[in-house]
């Protein structure tokens, strides 16, 4: 051999030597750590977690979550850190962009060097127990993060289903980016003028104080509204405070929705707005940019962002200048000018409040917690063992000039609307220990959190706290909560699946104003004629058994369809019940009746028929089909009002409707000396349709038939499947 291919090859040893070395090292590391952790599986394969540190249990806490669904933990963090395309090819290569305008490697890992001892030791254990599950489980093959690096928890800090980057427009960004250089002042604007009838995001949660509870203490509902399979359940306690039970979203170290020993919090999407966009005035100088600002003329930041992308020839990468303001990056055109958006972007601190509100043991310390300030797209449902309780608006509320318009892009060369700080605790529509005793929020606006004369007066906050208002689900809330003073678990369960839905409500009676003034010799008022009886008689509650359920969101939807939704500023129930014309809304109802007869072979068909739980596989995008087993779910779309959700629709030419979205992971939760508490989640916990617990929760989360939550050792008794050690 020659003295250079000798070298070489000397070379190439000694770095696999070294490779190996290092992955021993790790691995000593980790089979050390396993040893210091135990995971006891429920019956219902739910893992409890406990260890001496934090860490070790962080460290547990992600190796049952690899156990469980691996894929779902792995696409979190692809997507957190702008890599999707890595993954799913060219499409996505826009969401890549717009995380990565927000999400840079080089900072995150800054971050995380400055990060406390106590956090980055979080940090580590999150990234050695994914490393250490991947390391004993050969047979998965990540598609694209095969070592996790503890930095990376960063990227993904918050836990909401839908971010705030989620407001920055993926067309926008295409029209812009996706354009020669001379024509991005002038890009495409993306057209939101066209209401369509869509599924409600976010979430409902009750706090119920101790005067209106049968045992004289706080009871908790948590139902958050998210796509199913989106979090994972688990216990998780250490001898250094921590003992949390509750829903973490895949891939995340702290409980999202859940409770410990002393306090309980339930997460709603917030309507407030603080996501600006400024209208920035650009000049061009050769091939640099600036923009004006007061006085001034500013340089415009200029970057490079490659997009690595997978084809089916192998891994391609696209390369994008990207531009940025004082304010922000540039996310879109308009009328000329570019347009910046500014949001919270603070992940060491977001993740140090999700993480530390966990180990909250009062009230006292919840709010010490909240002023960190990132809790920024979600309210929060709050319940304590002293008998607190209430709703807390989102934290992140920028101060700013309520002279503008902060809905549209206000104008960047303005230094006027700069932000001026954020809002205090005592500056925003939070309700705490209101008389009434109950307190909750539907995503609604927070004027009604606790019903007439208990909640915040709109008139003494600025508009930009709520731009979403009432909905009906808030309305359903508003005549439920009330009518009891004696609340129990079973009582709050029954109140969050109370069956009315309010927009039918509004809808029906138009049906039946439209059919009352249609000449008797009208064919179509012939054809709906036993239908409009039939609708004319009902209570507008939904059932699995009822058929008028499924006629009147047959109808609803077919008006909806060819009515295109509502024109601006009108409430689309409205829309449809009283400004569609008689003749619409009855050929609406003769088209429900033929679709439900042409797959049905009956218009006369329960809604279970229709409205179906079904779970095959452990796709993300889940293969659909009418040929595989499902079951009935009675509750509807939180669009109609209901508070129990259940987002469904027909795939792939399907007959019946499937869900994918509502009621996710439900609990109620009772405070006092002890906690109580009772859980479902839908289809089960693991994400291996082999496993007994794929399904098992599936007709249990249907009913609204909660389970017991083993919260304390002894509870555990009878109820243990298997415990381990990770690794064994």
């Amino acid at each position: 051999m020659c003295m250079r291919k000798l070298i070489a090859f000397s070379l190439l040893l000694a770095a696999s030597c070294s490779t190996l070395d290092a992955r021993d090292t790790d691995a000593a590391r980790w089979e050390a750590t396993a040893k210091r952790v135990t995971i006891v599986r429920d019956d219902w394969g739910i893992p409890h977690i406990t260890a001496k540190t934090d860490a070790d249990v962080i460290f547990g806490m992600m190796y049952a979550q690899g156990e469980d669904d691996f894929n779902r933990v792995e696409t979190n963090f692809i997507n957190s850190q702008g890599r999707l395309a890595e993954a799913e090819g060219e499409a996505e290569i826009w969401r890549d962009l717009r995380m990565k305008l927000f999400i840079n490697p080089d900072t995150m890992k800054a971050m995380y060097a400055r990060s406390p001892a106590w956090l980055k030791a979080d940090m580590n254990g999150w990234a050695d127990g994914l490393n250490y599950f991947l390391y004993k489980h050969p047979e998965v093959k990540p598609r694209v993060l095969t070592k996790f690096e503890p930095w990376m928890a960063l990227t993904f800090s918050e836990g909401s289903i839908g971010g705030d980057i989620e407001a920055v427009s993926l067309r926008g960004l295409q029209d812009f980016y996706g354009a020669p250089a001379a024509t991005k002042a002038t890009g495409l604007v993306e057209d939101q003028s066209a209401q369509r009838l869509r599924e409600p995001t976010g979430s409902n949660g009750f706090a119920i104080g101790p005067q209106i509870t049968a045992s004289h203490h706080a009871i908790l509902w948590i139902n958050p509204h998210t796509s199913f399979f989106f979090r994972s359940e688990a216990q998780a306690t250490s001898e250094e405070g921590l003992n949390v039970y509750g829903a973490s979203t895949w891939g995340q170290f702290f409980m999202y929705q859940g409770f410990n020993s002393r306090l309980g919090w339930m997460h709603t999407t917030s309507g407030i707005d603080n996501v600006d966009e400024y209208a920035e005035r650009i000049t061009r100088k050769g091939t640099a940019y600036t923009y004006k600002y007061g006085s001034q003329d500013k340089p415009v930041s200029v970057e490079t962002i490659s997009i690595p992308y997978k084809t089916a020839s192998g891994m391609v990468k696209r390369d994008f200048t990207v531009y940025r303001t004082q304010h922000g990056p540039v996310i879109r055109s308009l009328d000329g000018k570019w347009v910046t958006v500014r949001l919270m972007n603070e992940p060491l601190k977001a993740l140090t409040q999700s993480y530390s509100r966990t180990k909250a043991k009062s009230l006292k310390d919840w709010k010490q917690v909240m002023e960190l300030h990132t809790n920024s797209s979600n309210n929060t449902l709050y319940a304590d063992a002293d008998g607190n309780f209430g709703y807390l608006h989102s934290n992140f509320i920028p101060r700013r000039d309520t002279s503008f318009d902060w809905t549209k892009p206000v104008d960047g060369s303005n230094p006027a609307t700069e932000w001026k700080g954020l809002h205090t605790f005592d500056e925003s529509p939070n309700v705490v220990n209101p008389k009434n005793g109950w307190a909750y929020n539907s995503n609604n606006w927070p004027y009604t959190a606790a019903g007439p004369g208990n909640s915040p007066d709109p008139a003494k906050f600025p508009k930009y706290m709520d731009r979403v208002g009432e909905n009906q689900r808030g309305l359903h809330a508003l005549r439920v909560l009330p009518a009891r003073k004696d609340y129990t678990p079973q009582r709050v369960i029954d109140a969050a699946f109370d069956s009315w839905m309010p927009s039918f409500d509004v809808l029906i009676p138009g049906l039946l104003a439209a059919y009352d003034q249609t000449p008797a010799s009208d064919l179509v008022k012939t054809k709906v004629a036993e239908q409009v009886q039939m609708l004319r008689a009902w209570d507008h509650r939904w059932a699995a058994s009822s058929v008028p359920t499924t006629l009147a969101i047959t109808w609803a939807d077919e008006l909806a369809r060819a009515s295109r939704g509502a024109p601006g500023g009108l409430a689309l129930d409205d829309y449809l019940a009283n400004k569609t014309t008689p003749a619409a809304r009855l050929q609406a109802l003769a088209a429900a009746s033929d679709l439900l007869t042409r797959d049905f072979g009956t218009w006369k068909t329960p809604w279970g028929a229709v409205n179906r739980f079904q779970r095959l596989t452990d796709d993300i995008v889940h293969p659909f089909a009418d040929s595989g087993p499902s079951i009935p779910v009675p509750f509807t779309t939180a669009r109609w009002g209901s508070l129990a959700s259940f987002g469904a629709r027909r795939f792939n030419g399907s007959k019946k409707a499937y869900g994918t979205s509502g009621n996710s992971f439900l609990a109620v939760v009772e405070f006092g000396d002890s906690v109580r508490a009772r859980a479902v989640t839908a289809g089960g916990q693991s994400g291996n349709p082999k496993s007994m617990h794929f399904n098992d929760q599936a007709e249990r989360y249907a009913s609204g038939n909660l389970r017991d939550v083993y919260f304390y050792k002894p509870q555990l008794t009878g109820h243990t499947e298997r415990t381990y050690h990770p690794g064994q």
